[in-house]
């Protein structure tokens, strides 16, 4: 066994705490008592693999505009369909646990589906948000449908140029080791 191999092991035995990754129905709950208090629900999605400056700025952005941020997180195997067998570099329970510890995030749901209808009918965003590189005709028929059904606004926020999780890895390895 080698080096990474070890260190990749160790990490997966790790368990970590993280009180805001909740199931689907557990975060359709934590919706519904936000409601009751009056408040509004951001929600947005994304691989998140490895976060970055790109990723903070955008998830305090999005967080602005309500009361509260429920982040949906594609799950490895979903990623690994998007992205390609190489991704994600960490599991989602990291994912999640980052996500988790940023003060901006109030929940976490992990999705293992190719797209997030589902989850948008059960949690009944108040706004969904997407970064800037996309725009209402780039969303997906599907989720768009769904927004519009439980009569979420769709915002898109600004694109911070010059951040990507791809670009990060490319860096990563021009490196080399340190």
């Amino acid at each position: 066994m080698d080096n990474g191999e070890a260190n990749r092991e160790a990490c997966d035995a790790v368990k970590l705490d993280n009180p805001k990754l909740r199931s689907l129905k557990e975060t359709a709950t934590f919706r519904r008592q936000l409601r009751a208090a009056g408040r509004r629900v951001v929600l947005t999605n994304g691989i998140f693999d490895l976060l970055h400056t790109g990723h903070l700025f955008y998830l305090q952005k999005a967080r602005a505009l309500g009361d509260a941020l429920i982040v949906a997180l594609n799950s490895d195997v979903s990623t690994r369909a998007l992205k390609g067998p190489a991704r994600p570099v960490q599991t989602e329970e990291q994912r999640a646990y980052a996500l988790g510890a940023l003060a901006c995030v109030d929940g976490v749901v992990i999705f293992g589906t190719p797209r997030l209808d589902a989850e948008i009918r059960a949690l009944r965003p108040d706004i969904y948000c997407k970064a800037g590189d996309y725009t209402l005709d780039k969303l997906d028929p599907g989720e768009r449908a769904a927004l519009e059904s439980v009569g979420a606004a769709i915002e898109f926020m600004p694109f911070l140029p010059g951040f990507s999780t791809t670009s990060l890895i490319a860096k990563i390895k021009a490196a080399g080791e340190i």
